[in-house]
C-alpha cells in the first residue's frame, strides 16, 4: 500500500467515512469538507498517523492547509518520513 493508500485508509477508519471514504482522491476536500473531521477528531487522526508511519508530529507542523485535501495531508507525511 503506497502512502496516499494508507493515509486514506486512516482517514476512513477514524471518521467512519465508510463508502464515501473510498471515493477520495487527491484533490478531495477535507478539512470543512468532511464534517466527521472536527478538531476532536483531527487529534485522532495525527496520533493515528504517528503511530502507524513512526513520527512525531510538533504541535507547531500542524495548520489548516496540512488537512486541506487528501494530498495535502498525504505530502505531509511523506516529509515526516
Amino acid at each position: 500500500m503506497n502512502t496516499e493508500e494508507e493515509v486514506k485508509s486512516i482517514l476512513k477508519e477514524v471518521l467512519g467515512l465508510g463508502e464515501r471514504g473510498q471515493k477520495m482522491t487527491r484533490t478531495s476536500p477535507l478539512l470543512g469538507a468532511v464534517p466527521e473531521l472536527d478538531s476532536m477528531a483531527v487529534v485522532t487522526v495525527m496520533t493515528t498517523l504517528e503511530e502507524r508511519f513512526g513520527f512525531v508530529i510538533n504541535d507547531d507542523e500542524i495548520c489548516a492547509q496540512t488537512f486541506n485535501t487528501l494530498g495535502s495531508l498525504t505530502d505531509f507525511v511523506q516529509n515526516k518520513i
